[in-house]
This record gives C-alpha cells, sequence and structure tokens, in this order.
C-alpha cells in the first residue's frame, strides 16, 4: 500500500482546496431611476430610489 513519504504542509493542502470555495460573481442590474448599476433588490447608491420610490435622500 502507497504511503506518503513526507506530511503534507497546511499550504499546499490549502491550496488544493481553494478550488471549492471560489466566490460567484456579483450580478448589478440597471437602475430604472438613474440607470446606473446597482445590486439586486437594493436601494440605488446614487439616486436613492427603490421600487419607485424615493428611499433616502441622497446629496449630489
Amino acid at each position: 500500500m502507497a504511503v506518503p513519504k513526507r506530511k503534507t504542509s497546511k499550504a499546499r493542502r490549502d491550496k488544493r482546496r481553494a478550488s471549492a470555495y471560489q466566490l460567484s460573481k456579483v450580478t448589478l442590474v440597471e437602475c430604472p431611476q438613474c440607470h446606473e448599476l446597482k445590486v439586486p433588490h437594493r436601494v440605488c447608491g446614487s439616486c436613492g430610489y427603490y421600487k419607485g420610490r424615493e428611499v433616502i435622500k441622497v446629496e449630489k
């Protein structure tokens, strides 16, 4: 039966496992009010609108 000659280092082990924990890319959609890119289901940071209503006041 094959036995490892040396202990696998933590760095080598973690490099091998790193591919399983890749983050997915952020989805961006266009804001219907100001046409800037924003994260879906969040208040737009540039105009302060969400679902057609002004939720926060944004200083320009």
